[in-house]
């Protein structure tokens, strides 16, 4: 991870902290970044256009600031790399995982769960988390399916995504969330205490309403973003 937020300032990457390797006592040293990070529910800064736009401009320059990066010898990933290895994801960058600036999103942190894979394993993931595409009728103020699509498109436009991509997203979504809860599953029966609280709370439940939601207007989400531009 080290390697990696040293990769990113060299090549001119300034949303991530550096890393300073680790104290005496074995702490990482890592650069501390001024802004805010907003928890749920959201501010309005945090839901607006303009964030989500930026957030998609921001995973971009990421995922291309991680082009090239030479993996160190003997490397251990948080979650097993994925194939195609087009780019280090990050793995979890949500609200809570974005410094904002004026109301502007600028930097990423909480790398511990990068790893090799696909730009769509990545760009799936911070879509449900920024549009968000989440179940309207499970919680108050979550936008309804057509604004989901508008903003879904907006993301999908500022990150530049690919065609091929496009067709394949709302799957890569559902996907990603069927990874999740199995992750959150096995780390509890590892006797993870965090992840054992999370599935009491009822999150993997969340989640998978959420996929079946996805899923139920894949059609919908999949026509907006594979429209002409502006249509």
């Amino acid at each position: 991870m080290h390697a990696l937020l040293n990769h990113l300032g060299a090549v001119g990457f300034t949303g991530a902290p550096a890393g300073h390797g680790r104290d005496g006592q074995g702490r990482e040293i890592l650069d501390f970044l001024p802004g805010q990070v907003p928890g749920y529910p959201l501010p309005e800064y945090a839901r607006s256009d303009e964030a989500l736009f930026g957030v998609g401009v921001l995973l971009r320059d990421y995922h291309d600031a991680t082009v090239g990066f030479a993996v160190p010898s003997g490397a251990s990933w948080y979650f097993s790399p994925r194939s195609p290895a087009e780019v280090i994801c990050h793995g979890d960058i949500a609200p809570y995982n974005c410094v904002f600036r004026d109301g502007r999103p600028v930097a990423f942190i909480d790398f511990d769960t990068v790893h090799p894979g696909p730009r769509i394993w990545d760009v799936a993931y911070v879509a449900y988390r920024f549009v968000p595409l989440a179940d309207p009728r499970r919680e108050e103020g979550l936008p309804p399916v057509r604004e989901q699509a508008r903003r879904l498109r907006l993301f999908a436009d500022a990150y530049l995504l690919g065609g091929s991509d496009r067709n394949a997203l709302t799957d890569t979504v559902r996907a990603r969330l069927e990874h999740l809860i199995g992750h959150m599953h096995d780390q509890a029966g590892a006797g993870n205490q965090a992840f054992a609280a999370h599935i009491a709370a009822g999150d993997d439940t969340l989640y998978r309403i959420d996929a079946a939601h996805i899923a139920r207007y894949q059609a919908v989400f999949r026509a907006a973003l594979t429209a002409p531009a502006g249509e």
